[in-house]
């Protein structure tokens, strides 16, 4: 199974990983897959017996290779079950961290009809020091409107690291079900 990513600054590279660690000690071969340099086909999503995107957002957007990824994936006929995760600073807040209570995921499935097996928002990280001076500038522009940080050295790790073990538990589960159900059936 791939975990497909899509990232800027590295941090759904980083949550996409670890998900894959969490299932390989659960003897569940996964591989990060990253969506900007190997897109998947639709015959590759196809034979997937679960697809899994980590995909982040820039300025209030997921990034053009996720909804490239949605695309391809929206376009099977008879599409395997999908997991999301969208990886934003908005998911700092308390309640921002769902689906129902993340606008960027809210709207990605609702605009894409998408039905989701599983589906959540992970903040990421912010690292002002890393960034060029136009993206340091748009993103303390939105943290001041936000109420976050806007210390141009700031580097806050936002990611629950303990809720990105329980959503690659969550993953298993649905992939052992799935497996035992093709078993059985």
């Amino acid at each position: 199974m791939q975990i497909f990513y899509a990232s800027r600054d590295g941090q759904s590279r980083k949550i996409a990983t670890h998900i894959a660690g969490r299932l390989a000690a659960r003897g569940l071969s996964a591989t990060p897959t990253d969506l900007g340099s190997a897109p998947p086909t639709a015959a590759d999503l196809a034979r997937a017996p679960l697809v899994v995107a980590v995909m982040s957002i820039r300025y209030g957007k997921h990034l053009p290779e996720g909804l490239r990824f949605i695309e391809t994936f929206r376009a099977l006929e008879n599409p395997p079950p999908l997991v999301l995760a969208s990886v934003n600073l908005t998911a700092r807040k308390p309640g921002k961290d769902t689906a129902e209570g993340n606008v960027y995921l809210r709207k990605l499935i609702a605009r894409n009809a998408l039905s989701p097996v599983l589906a959540t928002a992970f903040a990421g990280r912010l690292d002002y020091p890393r960034y060029g001076l136009f993206d340091k500038t748009m993103i303390r522009f939105i943290m001041l409107v936000t109420g976050g940080p806007t210390d141009p050295a700031s580097v806050v790790e936002y990611t629950q690291w303990d809720r990105v073990d329980a959503f690659a538990g969550q993953i298993a589960e649905v992939l052992e079900a799935k497996t035992a159900a093709t078993v059985k059936g």
